[in-house]
């Protein structure tokens, strides 16, 4: 069983920054895709952006230019940097880690964009 957490949400100016990160325990995910997804209120959980184990990268055209994926294996965590947010971007941010085997979502991390 893995566990995931993450963290860095908040509240944040439209043009501004945050950082999420993604621990996990209960196994490496040195094997996973890494993926971040979104929802917002009364919409679909969408995916925004998933790095591979062998660092491959996608970016839904919505975030793309804007976000930016990583992982760090040592660390057992996973990372999405977002820039120049955006009102739309306001969701709450779901980190899923993708074994064969099956996948595995954290709790969620509220951002909020808004002045």
């Amino acid at each position: 069983q893995v566990q995931l957490v993450e963290s860095g949400g908040g509240l944040v100016q439209p043009g501004g920054s945050l950082r999420l990160s993604c621990v996990a325990s209960g196994s490496t995910i040195s094997v996973a895709t890494m993926a971040w997804h979104r929802q917002a209120p009364g919409k679909q959980r969408e995916s925004v952006a998933y790095i591979t184990s062998g660092g491959t990268t996608y970016y839904d055209a919505s975030v793309k230019g804007r976000f930016s994926i990583s992982r760090d294996d040592n660390k057992n965590a996973a990372y999405l940097q977002m820039n120049s947010l955006k009102s739309e971007d306001t969701a709450v941010y779901y980190c899923k880690a993708v074994f064969t085997g099956g996948s595995f979502w954290g709790q969620g991390t509220q951002v909020t964009v808004s002045s």
